[in-house]
């Protein structure tokens, strides 16, 4: 199941996106974390050393080898420049199982205590002043495309802060998304952004309230959101001993409890292939329509293999 936290900055939405990938690690339940926010912090969240590097090298520094490897024989896909961020698989792509022996886990994955993590990159010179932020994560909507995830088996993305993250079609690549929303105005605000977003292509989204201290705060939340408000978080002594760099302790109960709660709502969820496959194609349309065919001079409409569905009967004939 593919799991993405989002939220408006500074609302918790990496923490929370930590906590919950390591519960799952801990558990056992086989995971990938991948951090996909601007601000690539989630490394330093589930625990990595104040200075101390990332290892593996971040997936948009080799977008043109992960395109060589997912079109696979694809024969509407001649070359890694015809493959744009939203090129759907067909027959003859390669589709990934999670930490499965291929090559984009093999080169992208670290462990950070115990939490299997990939990470999109950050900006580098060369990118100041002439591209967007959405065009390193290019690299992680080809891996969500091509992944063929099993029950059990857990995604958890964190996503770029605010209504960013809906600025291309990778919100529709989740089977959950956990709106992080603190008791305030402005991030009840940002809250109704997403829902209305989310409705529109019927993405399925459930609140998580974070930095709860009273009554009162969950009584705002409550009176904002509604129904859509699955659980809450109390304001966390162990969190902020983690971020003065402190490991020691053990998250508190109520807290732990809500993880728990988060995990029950995404094993709730149906896997519905047919969905994702639909949203992958109109998004891939759009896409060519608005700027890609333009760019590779191409009509990429002809990428969209009509006899292909995705999901486990797929996988064996494709890999």
């Amino acid at each position: 199941m593919r799991v993405a936290f989002v939220g408006k900055g500074g609302s918790g939405k990496t923490t929370l996106s930590a906590l919950f990938s390591r519960r799952l690690a801990r558990s056992g339940a086989p995971v990938v974390a991948i951090d996909g926010d601007i601000n690539q912090h989630l490394a330093f969240a589930l625990g990595l050393g104040e200075g101390a590097p990332f290892g593996a090298p971040p997936l948009s520094a080799r977008t043109g080898e992960i395109k060589d490897y997912l079109r696979g024989t694809n024969p509407r896909i001649p070359s890694r420049d015809a493959m744009v961020k939203t090129t759907p698989p067909g027959r003859g792509s390669r589709l990934l199982r999670l930490l499965g022996d291929d090559e984009i886990h093999a080169h992208h994955v670290q462990e950070v205590h115990g939490v299997p993590l990939m990470v999109t990159g950050t900006f580098g010179e060369s990118d100041l002043g002439v591209a967007c932020y959405h065009s390193k994560l290019g690299a992680v909507e080809l891996y969500l495309n091509h992944l063929v995830d099993g029950p059990g088996e857990y995604v958890v993305v964190d996503m770029t802060a605010g209504a960013d993250a809906f600025a291309s079609g990778l919100f529709t690549r989740f089977d959950m998304t956990f709106l992080v929303v603190e008791p305030t105005r402005k991030s009840v605000s940002v809250y109704r952004q997403y829902r209305d977003h989310a409705a529109e292509f019927g993405i399925p989204i459930a609140v998580v309230g974070n930095k709860i201290i009273g009554e009162d705060d969950l009584l705002f939340l409550k009176e904002h959101v509604g129904d859509d408000l699955l659980a809450h978080c109390e304001q966390s002594s162990f969190v902020r001993a983690q971020e003065q760099g402190h490991v020691h302790g053990e998250l508190e109960p109520h807290n732990a409890h809500t993880l728990d709660r988060l995990r029950e709502a995404v094993d709730a969820r149906p896997k519905d292939w047919d969905a994702f496959q639909k949203h992958a194609v109109e998004f891939h349309l759009r896409n060519a329509t608005a700027w890609a065919n333009e760019a590779t001079a191409r009509d990429l409409a002809t990428q969209v293999d009509p006899d292909f569905q995705h999901g486990p009967a797929s996988l064996a004939a494709c890999t």
